[in-house]
């Protein structure tokens, strides 16, 4: 229901991480099972995040608290205090570090440039 309302071209997902209430865990991976299947079935690319990698990617820190994320989420995005939810800001920090880790936060398939060498070679016209 909700692919079909918003008809994302990307879906990220946090990876799933140790939990020690093991309830907690399974209803998450069914959560992200579902989640996953939906996108499957409409074709949108998946990309996973590690926790850690979010939060590098978020805060410049890897083992930064959800009040360290949710507090530079907020001067990034510009959120007024009120609209900020601990909860919720897991979800965007997902958004942000998959719009960090693609170029323009569009999936990119080119390969990527190595080096002034290849850069030099594939875009002559920028040399003067």
């Amino acid at each position: 229901e909700l692919i079909e309302q918003y008809a994302p071209d990307e879906m990220a997902l946090e990876s799933p991480f140790y939990s020690k209430n093991v309830q907690v865990a399974l209803k998450l991976g069914r959560a992200q099972g579902v989640a996953m299947a939906a996108a499957l079935v409409k074709e949108i690319p998946i990309s996973e995040y590690a926790p850690r990698k979010i939060k590098q990617s978020v805060t410049g820190q890897g083992e930064a608290s959800k009040e360290q994320v949710a507090s530079m989420l907020k001067n990034l995005l510009k959120l007024a205090d009120d609209k900020i939810i601990i909860d919720a800001t897991d979800a965007l920090g997902v958004a942000v570090c998959h719009y960090f880790q693609t170029s323009s936060g569009i999936m990119n398939t080119e390969e990527k440039v190595k080096g002034w060498g290849a850069f030099l070679k594939n875009n002559p016209d920028r040399i003067k």
